[in-house]
């Protein structure tokens, strides 16, 4: 199949899945044409069968704000007919599921599908927003099938949206073969010594991810157990976060190493990984804790429940609960043949339920479903 592939260039999840996703098709022999406003991150390498479009946005004085859905959608028309694409899967659907609609109007004389994959923060945040909510509603309804990465975001979605359109639940996914414990000789040695656990957070260190939430557990942690913590990533309130850390004496038992493209060899050196978010739509950060062998304390919230098996890989609180959050923490860490049975547990949970090879072929059978329609 020839397949465009929309997406964020950035480090968000939705970007970085669909990279993923991309890369593995290609793998299986799949034509694979990426575009974006820039190349995405993971696309760091020559491979066979990928192709990158670059969308060219004009800076033209008349306008305030570069038109990059327009200039989005005459990209997406220009790439399908010369390269004769099958369909377009769009990742996010603001703006890039507006885009492929109106690229689809301007290739009349050729079947373009559009399969649009909702990842999260698209409805939840932007898709909220009274001025957007119409056109996401529109986008969502005119994608000729959708998919979301959790069923608590399909739920939401289709509650949001007042909708009667199918939805159909892809999960993300993680590569076993990539995400695994390694062995990192002088790597745990940098940041805790040998009798300290180490407490690792990875979010783009916005509101929703309640950072306050992850310093306060590890607070309590620490009242109890030798302990350091790794954040990392970077986002509004990290400011913010850093004067609370230092307002409560607990800066020389933090390390802020901010974004990272890589983030295995840090989970190899992890006890215990805290996810006390607001809402996930999916967590792909526990996901990839438990590929990883690392337990995860999180709240019970969006898809989070989906991902993690509460008392078996992780544990799951209320959202704002620091003290059972701690509490939990604390029964991980000190529990020697716990933690044990939770890292194994967690490493088969993800490779035999979010397999990057199993997630693929649920997309190519939606992709062979959109071809026969």
């Amino acid at each position: 199949m020839r397949i465009g592939i929309i997406c964020y260039p950035s480090y968000g999840g939705s970007g970085v899945l669909a990279t993923e996703l991309g890369k593995r098709l290609a793998l299986r022999g799949h034509q694979v044409h990426f575009i974006s406003y820039d190349r995405p991150f993971k696309l760091d390498r020559f491979h066979e069968n990928i192709y990158y479009h670059e969308v060219e946005v004009i800076d033209y004085p008349l306008f305030k704000f570069p038109p990059y859905m327009m200039a989005l959608a005459s990209k997406i028309a220009e790439v399908s007919k010369w390269a004769n694409l099958d369909l377009i899967h769009v990742h996010y659907a603001i703006p890039h599921s507006v885009s492929a609609f109106l690229a689809k109007q301007l290739v009349k004389d050729k079947r373009l599908p559009i399969l649009t994959t909702l990842h999260g923060t698209d409805i939840t945040i932007v898709g909220h927003e009274p001025q957007f909510y119409d056109i996401t509603k529109f986008s969502i309804e005119e994608s000729d099938l959708v998919t979301a990465v959790s069923s608590s975001l399909k739920e939401e979605t289709t509650k949001i949206f007042k909708l009667d359109k199918e939805i159909r639940v892809i999960y993300n996914f993680v590569n076993p073969e990539e995400y695994h414990r390694l062995s990192m000789p002088g790597l745990r040695e940098r940041f805790a010594e040998p009798a300290e656990k180490l407490i690792i957070h990875v979010s783009n260190f916005r509101p929703v991810k309640r950072l306050k939430d992850v310093v306060d557990v590890f607070s309590l942690i620490k009242k109890e157990i030798p302990a350091k913590l790794l954040m990392v990533g970077d986002g509004p309130d990290g400011s913010a976060i850093h004067q609370y850390i230092n307002s409560i004496g607990l800066s020389e038992s933090v390390w802020f190493l901010g974004k990272q493209e890589r983030v295995i060899e840090l989970l190899s050196i992890s006890d215990l990984c805290l996810l006390p978010s607001e809402k996930e739509s999916f967590g792909l950060v526990a996901l990839e804790a438990m590929a990883c062998g690392v337990p995860v304390v999180a709240s019970d919230t969006g898809g989070l429940p989906e991902v993690i098996r509460d008392g078996e890989t992780g544990y799951l609180l209320p959202v704002g609960d620091t003290k059972s959050m701690a509490k939990k923490a604390l029964l991980v860490l000190q529990t020697e043949g716990l933690w044990q049975e939770m890292s194994h547990r967690g490493r088969l949970f993800a490779a035999n339920n979010f397999h990057i090879d199993r997630i693929v072929e649920e997309y190519e059978k939606v992709y062979r479903e959109l071809l026969s329609n």
